[in-house]
């Protein structure tokens, strides 16, 4: 089967283009939503996704319609695989795991996510090392200043619930 997800980001768009190709490409099945690609919540896309059934073929126009980010398209096709179906975008022939060519590029680009990712950790954590090691807090501030933690601690000492005397 194949379905089609298409996807405009405010109302004043018009899904009407979008519509006309997926009609173009046979989709057996359509959903449509007008909603922000940076939403990681939109509901059509997920009934999409949980439509998809082994052998099944998710067409899109363009990947923008699909993903907001590298990450955020790996993750649907991961999703789309999981089910045992294929991703097909109209206009990005490249983005294709229908055919061998197809899926060879979205590898690659995995790869690339991942070592980026692998990267940013690595940068991260010698980051918090040096800010440990130049004696800087790290984590939120506290809530309650010095004078405050003091305080609450006499009054546990003394049988008293500090909370509720200082209205936490």
């Amino acid at each position: 089967m194949k379905i089609g997800y298409a996807r405009v980001s405010t109302s004043g768009q018009t899904l009407d283009a979008q519509l006309e190709q997926l009609g173009a490409a046979e989709c057996d099945r359509v959903f449509k939503e007008t909603v922000s690609g940076a939403r990681s919540d939109r509901p059509e896309l997920k009934k999409a996704l949980d439509a998809l059934t082994d052998g099944d073929v998710l067409i899109v126009t363009r990947l923008d319609r699909l993903a907001r980010s590298t990450r955020d398209l790996l993750d649907i096709v991961h999703t789309i695989e999981t089910r045992g179906a294929k991703l097909k975008a109209l206009t990005d022939a490249w983005a294709d795991t229908t055919t061998p060519t197809g899926k060879l590029i979205l590898t690659v680009l995995g790869g690339l996510a991942e070592f980026e990712r692998s990267l940013i950790a690595e940068r991260t954590a010698e980051g918090r090392e040096r800010a440990r090691r130049a004696g800087r807090r790290l984590g939120r501030p506290p809530k309650l200043s010095p004078y405050q933690r003091e305080a609450v601690l006499k009054m546990r000492r003394n049988g008293q619930d500090g909370e509720r005397v200082l209205g936490g």
